[in-house]
């Protein structure tokens, strides 16, 4: 008997019932992705969350990345900058304001006063040496254009929820305090990062924008994103700007611990030139492939779970999109998870081992052990006086 194999087009129909509901970022459903595994603190969280002092000692968060992006500081060695308002000034933003904090020269570590949900005016340019801390409360930024991170270094995003992201309009934005630029207009990104290094993105919740989640492009180098929740949404997360700009061979960026959630589709991540570790992360089904890419990047998948969809022709993880010949490309599993008839293409020859310095280097768990390092993934409630 003939079989109808579903085209990519119908697939996403079918799926754009599911994710273009109506929900706040608290309401979406993972209840049908519980995990059985104890819940086991990856290297990245055993470094801090055990201190019932986290919120005293918030920049102890500074010396706890790993992989390429381990050396960014963020606002390490800055003054603590507390966000009171959640009010937007695209150009001229008030002391108090997210935008305010994000656009000095100096180094910062930026909290927050209370919860607060932001829809900003325009994209958020964040400079040079910056954390934004969201420990502690509950921080969204939704409904409008939403983060971007370009020709600056040392920034650290952790703890908040970004989702819904709009593109931004063509008009003025404030950069630093000396500078307001023309900008086109953001694609609805959630978190954009361009021509930048040193930059870790932790324990975010990143969901349901027009464009990408995370993007790495424009030759970016030096990143790590880790322990984050992405969940309903087409093209995750791009790693290189498209086929023809080479300087993203210089991108090299840590993916690991964070959890691929229900009513995702592709890109987690795709690749284009640089060089991606992929290690022990969690994927809870996809509606085309899961990790792909193409120009000739190298990818090593390492211990991550891979739960494919129950559609028979969907149980490949990999795709490389090209149409010229890709078997000398170096994309390798090793101690990977395929459950639900899951399955990796490699390929190439010779080692493609991340090279990580020893301050970079982490332990990678075999897969099995993904659902207990994955289970916290998104922004944590904690609370001060508690290990979090």
């Amino acid at each position: 008997m003939a079989v109808s194999i579903p085209s990519p087009a119908t697939l996403l129909c079918l799926l754009a019932l599911c994710v273009f509901q109506t929900h706040s970022s608290a309401g979406f459903n993972t209840t049908s992705y519980s995990y059985p595994t104890k819940k086991v603190l990856n290297p990245v969280d055993a470094c801090w969350r055990t201190d019932p002092n986290w919120s005293a000692n918030r920049k102890k968060l500074a010396d706890c990345a790993v992989g390429f992006g381990t050396d960014a500081i963020g606002g390490k060695f800055g003054e603590i900058y507390v966000v009171t308002s959640n009010e937007d000034d695209a150009v001229n933003p008030k002391p108090g304001s997210l935008r305010y904090g994000v656009i000095q020269n100096q180094p910062l570590w930026i909290t927050f006063a209370k919860s607060m949900v932001f829809k900003l005016q325009n994209e958020l340019i964040v400079n040079s040496y910056k954390t934004i801390d969201g420990r502690g409360v509950e921080v969204e930024i939704s409904q409008g254009p939403c983060i971007t991170v370009q020709d600056v270094s040392h920034v650290i995003i952790h703890g908040i929820s970004v989702h819904d992201c709009k593109p931004g309009k063509a008009g003025l934005v404030r950069s630093s305090p000396q500078h307001v630029g023309h900008r086109l207009g953001c694609d609805g990104d959630a978190i954009k990062i361009m021509t930048s290094s040193h930059i870790w993105v932790d324990h975010c919740f990143v969901g349901r924008c027009t464009d990408g989640l995370i993007d790495v492009t424009h030759a970016s180098t030096a990143v790590s994103l880790t322990n984050n929740y992405l969940t309903q949404h087409d093209k995750v997360m791009l790693l290189g700007h498209n086929d023809q700009f080479s300087q993203d061979k210089i991108m090299k960026v840590t993916v690991a611990f964070n959890n691929f959630g229900p009513e995702l589709i592709e890109r987690m991540p795709r690749v284009r030139f640089g060089y991606a570790h992929v290690a022990n992360n969690r994927y809870n089904e996809w509606l085309m492939y899961a990790v792909g890419g193409s120009a000739n990047p190298t990818i090593f998948s390492e211990g991550n779970y891979f739960a494919a969809p129950a559609n028979p022709y969907l149980k490949q993880v990999t795709k490389r999109e090209t149409s010229g010949p890709w078997k000398s490309w170096k994309w390798r599993s090793s101690r990977d998870v395929f459950e639900n008839g899951a399955y990796f293409v490699p390929s190439g020859y010779g080692t493609c081992a991340p090279g990580y310095t020893p301050a970079q280097t982490f332990t990678v768990a075999d897969g099995s052990a993904v659902p207990g390092l994955t289970a916290d993934a998104g922004p944590l409630n904690c609370v001060p006086g508690k290990a979090c």
